[in-house]
């Protein structure tokens, strides 16, 4: 046994006999295998099963990863029913199969019976909107699930209104990425309503899924009651000016939102001088992301005026927004006053107007 790989000690192995059963389970290695990483290795539906029949008996493994395997439907079935049984496996990752609106049912059948996982990976699976409202369904019903990721998943607005008056009810999530899908602004308005009621979730993501001024002007609202929220993605959604605008009064009253990312958000002066004055009256983001905007020097300048002053903001990237020199002197004026900014990005031919002017403890890391 001591030639075999893990896979075939957790699956080939098993089952043979009862008395061969007794012989693997009394394995050491067996018995401390708690990891389990099969990327890519082409498994299918088939030796799906198998590995389904392991963890209804296997008690040592903890996590999961089966990304890039072409399982289907039928094989999400089984892993389902292993899951139903199993009562160590924590860490799932089932990224970059064929599971379907179909296998996304058959896993949230099985989450509602399931009180050990707490990570459960489904990036890039094709789940739509009906398999989103099966997930949402579990999460209802599941009280142990943690991180939930359903990137690039073709979930449009209908999905995503299920999974927000999940998020009503739910207590236990606290990451829930939806990046790049198709929620567009209702979707962004639905999510917002489950998460004015929501006080678990702490991480979400919503990248790349073009919600638009009005989406950031819904979700902007409920920051105003949600009071759990510390990190928020924004990457990539068209929520110019007016979205900035909207976001920027909030920052004015929000206590526990620590990190933003408006990166790539057609982000001109005007929206970016919201953004600053925002920042004038925040005491808790540490973080902010405003790369491949187009804020200019004016807005620099003004943004250099508060750093000379503020003591919460460690990390700011401002890489590709149309500063130049003057902008950027302005910047490491500000900088020389500045005691906590740690990790500060702009272009690399500006790195040299404000280098000398950073103490040895800060980390530079121009784009």
């Amino acid at each position: 046994m001591d030639h075999q790989s893990d896979l075939s000690v957790l699956c080939s192995m098993r089952n043979v006999c009862q008395r061969f059963n007794n012989i693997v389970d009394s394995y050491d290695r067996y018995q401390a295998l708690t990891t389990l990483d099969l990327q890519p290795n082409q498994i299918g539906d088939v030796r799906a099963q198998y590995l389904a029949d392991a963890l209804q008996h296997n008690t040592t493994l903890t996590t999961l990863r089966l990304t890039y395997n072409q399982i289907g439907n039928v094989g999400a079935q089984h892993l389902a029913d292993g899951l139903r049984h199993n009562t160590t496996l924590t860490t799932l990752n089932l990224r970059n199969n064929q599971l379907g609106n179909l296998g996304a049912q058959y896993l949230a059948d099985a989450l509602q019976y399931n009180t050990a996982l707490t990570t459960l990976d489904l990036y890039y699976n094709q789940i739509g909107d009906v398999g989103a409202q099966h997930l949402a369904d579990a999460l209802r019903h599941n009280t142990t699930l943690i991180t939930l990721n359903l990137e690039n998943n073709r979930i449009g607005a209908l999905g995503t209104q299920h999974l927000a008056d999940a998020l009503q009810y739910h207590r236990t999530l606290t990451a829930l990425n939806l990046k790049d899908n198709e929620m567009g602004a209702i979707g962004a308005q639905h999510l917002a309503g489950g998460l004015r009621h929501n006080t678990a979730l702490t991480t979400l993501d919503l990248g790349l899924n073009r919600i638009g001024n009005v989406g950031a002007q819904h979700l902007a609202d409920a920051l105003h009651h949600n009071t759990a929220l510390t990190t928020l993605d924004l990457y990539y959604n068209q929520i110019g000016d007016v979205g900035a605008q909207h976001l920027a009064d909030e920052l004015r009253h929000n206590t526990t939102l620590t990190t933003l990312n408006l990166n790539h958000n057609q982000i001109e002066a005007v929206g970016a001088q919201h953004l600053v004055d925002g920042l004038r009256h925040n005491a808790t983001l540490t973080t902010l992301h405003l790369e491949y905007n187009r804020m200019g020097d004016v807005v620099a300048q003004h943004l250099g005026d508060i750093l000379r002053h503020n003591t919460t903001l460690s990390t700011l990237d401002l890489g590709s927004n149309q500063i130049g020199d003057v902008g950027a002197q302005h910047l490491a004026d500000g900088l020389r006053h500045n005691t906590v900014l740690s990790i500060f990005s702009l272009p690399i031919q500006y790195l040299y107007l404000y280098v000398f002017h950073l103490d040895t403890h800060y980390t530079k890391s121009p784009k």
